[in-house]
């Protein structure tokens, strides 16, 4: 036995969702960071800022202090500027307050033996009258100060003051907020990654798993067989409006591409399939009429809020194939009742012969041909159209066996080669089969209540370029309020019917750019009119 070929391993790719939640967490990540470092700068700069207020304000408060510019004048300065120095800084918090000449050698500091060593930093300015900050490193390491100068009464310079925060000390200040918020951009970042986790595992439940690419084949693949496959296929949502609409199914319904988002209800479509799509209930192998077609319809619910499936086949073409056996198995009964009258016809023939009445058995036989062979050759030679001919033929020999006498008109005329080729003889079928076995059955069912045999006449009549089918019966008629919706699907007055043949009457002579018209004589009378010249409509 030979081995299969190995199938070759499905090359592995990782799904979608796998990529978005990589995709996500990085962005997630991303703009937690750098909403962090945002953050830190901000609050490094207020700190920053807020640091440089205090120094500011320390400094000038010292150099505006009397006591300031009465040391600077004494003999010791620093023996009142030190203590005095020192008293501010532990009540205002900040990491030195220096005072110096206007040489810049230090009279007070926080490290007594810095007492008479110049001043590192810068003092020019300060010199100048002006008040001004800078960043430094000094005794105390680096650290952000401020200058200002100590006037007299004449606003003359006698000293210098200088107030300052060192960086560490301001970094030790931002320890806590810092740890803060790197707890909370943490935190954002789990969260969002557990949010982007959830969302991940339900796209992977929804996608099934497949990547980019699979679901971008799928996608075409879901086209391609939409727009292939030869059944109507449409999708409803819960409000009943148009999701899908395949292109059998525009064609099936005579609908435009721009279908979609549209109401079923604002389609056009006849009532009957109206009702059918809007109805909450499942429709199971409904036949139902467009314009020009028969179509088969099934509707199912996809689920709870999901809407509604709906199938459509085309049944043209089979409903005309039903009228053709229809009328063949007429034909067939027709021809065993025929067959069994002849026998019983030949039997009394038989008898007579035996009895030695000759003259009646020629007598009986003769008429019994002569009354057969009537209706044929009036409809052989009336009607050049062997379809019709064998149609009439058959539904006369049907009535007959029913009880109703079938008759063609004087004036019927169909000559050879007068209908056009585009004239189906599947509608001549479907128009005229279907109007006598309505009148058939209505000449019936009224015979009980009027006196007289049942009859159905028949005119099939091609002049002044169209063709005429008319046929009348002995029935009760049909209502004049029910005049407009004799031709719609549904109506009958039968028990058990579907009211599908003046339906397909009417539609097959619409499709084929006629009329149907309804009458009343003894009873109803229904004419069809189709112009001869005229190629079909659709």
């Amino acid at each position: 036995m030979t081995p299969h070929p190995a199938r070759p391993p499905r090359r592995r790719t990782r799904s979608l969702a796998g990529r978005l939640f990589l995709v996500q967490v990085v962005i997630v990540a991303g703009v937690v960071a750098g909403g962090a470092v945002l953050a830190y700068l901000f609050t490094a700069d207020r700190a920053e800022q807020a640091a440089l207020g205090r120094v500011r304000a320390v400094a000038v408060s010292v150099a505006d202090a009397p006591t300031v510019r009465e040391a600077a004048a004494a003999p010791d300065p620093s023996a009142v500027l030190q203590p005095y120095a020192e008293q501010v800084r532990r009540e205002t918090g900040v990491d030195f307050v220096t005072v110096m000449d206007t040489s810049g050698i230090r009279w007070a500091h926080r490290d007594p033996a810095q007492i008479g060593r110049p001043f590192l930093g810068h003092i020019d300015r300060a010199l100048a009258g002006e008040v001004f900050p800078e960043t430094y490193t000094g005794t105390l390491g680096p650290s952000v100060r401020v200058v200002a100068p100590v006037l007299d009464d004449q606003r003359h310079v006698v000293a210098l003051v200088s107030a300052g925060i060192t960086v560490d000390a301001i970094s030790d200040q931002l320890r806590g907020p810092v740890l803060a918020l790197a707890g909370v951009a943490l935190a954002a970042l789990a969260l969002g990654a557990a949010g982007t986790a959830l969302v991940t595992v339900r796209l992977r439940r929804h996608t099934h798993g497949m990547g980019a690419a699979e679901l971008s084949h799928l996608y075409d693949y879901h086209q391609a067989t939409l727009h292939s496959v030869r059944e109507g296929l449409v999708l409803l949502d819960t409000a009943h409006r148009v999701l899908l609409c395949n292109d059998a199914a525009r064609e099936l319904l005579g609908l435009t591409d721009g279908v979609a988002g549209s109401a079923v209800d604002t389609l056009g479509l006849p009532d009957s399939l109206t009702r059918a799509l809007l109805a909450p209930a499942p429709v199971r192998d409904e036949v139902h009429l467009t314009a020009e077609r028969v179509v088969l319809l099934n509707t199912s619910a996809v689920g709870p809020g999901l809407g509604t499936v709906v199938t459509l086949r085309d049944h043209t073409e089979l409903q005309g194939l039903t009228g053709e056996l229809d009328s063949v198995r007429g034909f067939a009964e027709a021809l065993g009742a025929q067959a069994h009258e002849a026998a019983n016809r030949l039997h009394a023939v038989v008898s007579l012969i035996e009895l030695g009445r000759h003259r009646e058995a020629v007598e009986f036989a003769t008429a019994e041909l002569a009354l057969a062979q009537r209706l044929t050759d009036r409809v052989v030679a009336a009607l050049g159209e062997p379809v019709l001919a064998a149609l009439l033929l058959g539904k006369a020999a049907q009535a007959a066996e029913r009880g109703v006498e079938l008759t063609l008109t004087e004036d019927s005329r169909i000559d050879d080669g007068v209908l056009p080729a585009a004239l189906a003889p599947r509608d001549l079928v479907t128009l005229l089969g279907n109007l006598i076995d309505n009148a058939v059955d209505a000449a019936i069912e009224n015979a009980a209540r009027r006196a007289g045999p049942p009859e159905v006449t028949v005119t099939a009549l091609a002049r002044d370029g169209e063709l005429l089918l008319r046929v009348a019966d002995t029935g009760a008629g049909i209502d004049p309020d029910a005049a407009e919706e004799v031709f719609r699907r549904g109506w009958t007055t039968k028990q058990h019917g579907r009211g599908l043949g003046l339906a397909l009457v009417a539609q097959t002579a619409r499709r084929n750019g006629g009329t149907v018209e309804l009458g009343r004589e003894r009873g109803a009378v229904l004419t069809v009119r189709l112009p001869l010249s005229r190629e079909p409509v659709g």
